[in-house]
């Protein structure tokens, strides 16, 4: 098992930039992947970026070019680097893994984007 805890998070102008930061609660170097997620109000859960163990990332199609998701296991942590931000990523952002089929959220941390 594994606890996350999201921060960062905020309110920034369009265009603006924000780091968030994912702590977990348990060493991340047997954890093979980590990812962001993201849920703005009315719709669905949505993958933003993910980690392997080995740096591999991958990114949703609409935040590439402008996020960067990394992450230090000695640290425990994984931190997703926002840039140029639209309106439409307003969400709650949201940690995750899965390990033995089990998913593992954090509470999230709220990001709004004002024009």
């Amino acid at each position: 098992q594994v606890q996350f805890v999201e921060s960062g998070g905020g309110l920034v102008q369009s265009g603006g930039s924000l780091r968030l930061s994912c702590a977990a609660s348990r060493s991340l170097f047997r954890i093979p992947i980590m990812a962001w997620y993201r849920q703005a109000q009315g719709k669905q859960r949505e993958l933003v970026a993910s980690i392997t163990s080995s740096g591999s990332t991958n990114y949703a199609d609409p935040v590439k070019d402008r996020f960067t998701i990394s992450r230090d296991n000695a640290k425990n942590t994984v931190d997703l680097q926002m840039h140029s931000l639209k309106l439409e990523d307003t969400a709650v952002y949201y940690c995750n893994t899965r390990l033995a089929s089990a998913d593992y959220w954090g509470q999230g941390t709220q990001v709004t984007v004002s024009s």
